[in-house]
């Protein structure tokens, strides 16, 4: 058995998978390009190889990630199924696995790969590595290390899952080994043009309605170095917004130059107060943050789910926020 603490490596993951007859590939509730990228692209690798995969998300595959190819992969949970084998992918806590995990018996091979520097090591075997940028790439270095093909419909989920995961190639975590994948991916068939175009200009009329209420109910905290947005049930319930919906709304406050952290809070049906927080200064490290309320993720980009109400997460958040830039001054 490998040491928890230490990583699996490649061959190793590859040599408990190659016992497994039926597999089963999930990513984290509420999931990202790069969850989903990961999943799609892990799944095709094994179905390649005869193997009975099945994918699964809580949230099955968004309508804002239908333009990923082999998207009808990723389905929803269902109960008393078993399985030999489970690879989480970009899930940092097991219970992020949400209804997956209550869908199934504990399979006896239990695989995480993830890039969250906050992942808690919950697999039998693991790998995870802060140092990358996306789950994405490591699924990338995974299959290039077992020699697999990379189909143009693989390459392009890895590259979504990429591409999101690094705000479009500008966050801090790219790396030049980044691009040399991206290059890889895109030699392998990827159109990025088309690809980008469908990652980051196509939302439905609904999602510009809620950015229209961001815009206009922002809150500017600590001399104006935090900015915040809280989304409201009945907001929801009025725009018909969808769980994907609100995905990206934080990097608008972000964006604004005085700003080094910002908080998007939201209320949900369970009374919960869902944290998605940014920072654009390594000074501020709002993994941290988020750790003393439950949650975690990356130094620059992390969450967490705060009992209710929402007005008082806000306050016990935001102080934390606040104490934290504080320190920088």
């Amino acid at each position: 058995m490998t040491d928890p603490a230490t990583n699996a490596s490649f061959a190793e993951i590859a040599g408990a998978l190659e016992g497994a007859q039926s597999i089963l590939v999930a990513s984290h509730l509420r999931p990202d390009g790069d969850a989903l990228g990961s999943t799609t692209a892990f799944a095709l690798w094994l179905r390649s190889q005869g193997r009975d995969v099945t994918a699964w998300n809580e949230n099955g595959m968004p309508e804002k990630f239908g333009f990923l190819p082999e998207n009808g992969l990723v389905g929803l949970p269902e109960a008393g199924r078993k399985f030999d084998a489970l690879v989480a992918l970009d899930t940092s806590v097991k219970n992020r696995l949400g209804t997956v995990l209550k869908a199934i018996e504990a399979p006896a091979i239990f695989i995480n790969i993830d890039h969250h520097v906050s992942n808690e090591r919950y697999g039998t075997l693991n790998y995870v590595d802060p140092a990358s940028p996306a789950t994405g790439q490591i699924v990338f270095e995974f299959l290039r290390d077992r020699g697999a093909e990379i189909t143009p419909e693989i390459a392009g989920n890895l590259f979504a899952a990429i591409s999101t995961d690094t705000g479009s190639f500008q966050y801090t975590n790219t790396t030049a080994r980044t691009f040399e994948v991206a290059a890889e991916l895109v030699k392998a068939g990827v159109n990025v043009g088309e690809l980008s175009c469908a990652i980051y200009d196509t939302q439905p009329r609904r999602r510009f309605e809620l950015l229209k209420l961001a815009v206009n109910s922002a809150r500017f905290l600590c001399g104006g170095q935090v900015a915040c947005f809280s989304l409201k049930r009945a907001d929801v319930e009025r725009l018909g917004l969808t769980p994907e919906d609100s995905e990206g709304v934080i990097d608008h406050l972000r964006a604004v130059d005085s700003v080094v952290a910002a908080v998007f809070f939201e209320e949900m049906e369970d009374g919960k107060t869902r944290v998605s927080a940014r920072s654009k200064d390594l000074r501020v490290d709002i993994c941290k943050v988020c750790q003393l309320f439950g949650g975690g993720g990356h130094p620059l980009a992390a969450g967490a789910r705060m009992a209710g109400p929402i007005e008082v997460a806000e306050e016990k958040f935001l102080k934390a926020v606040c104490d934290e830039v504080g320190k920088c001054d």
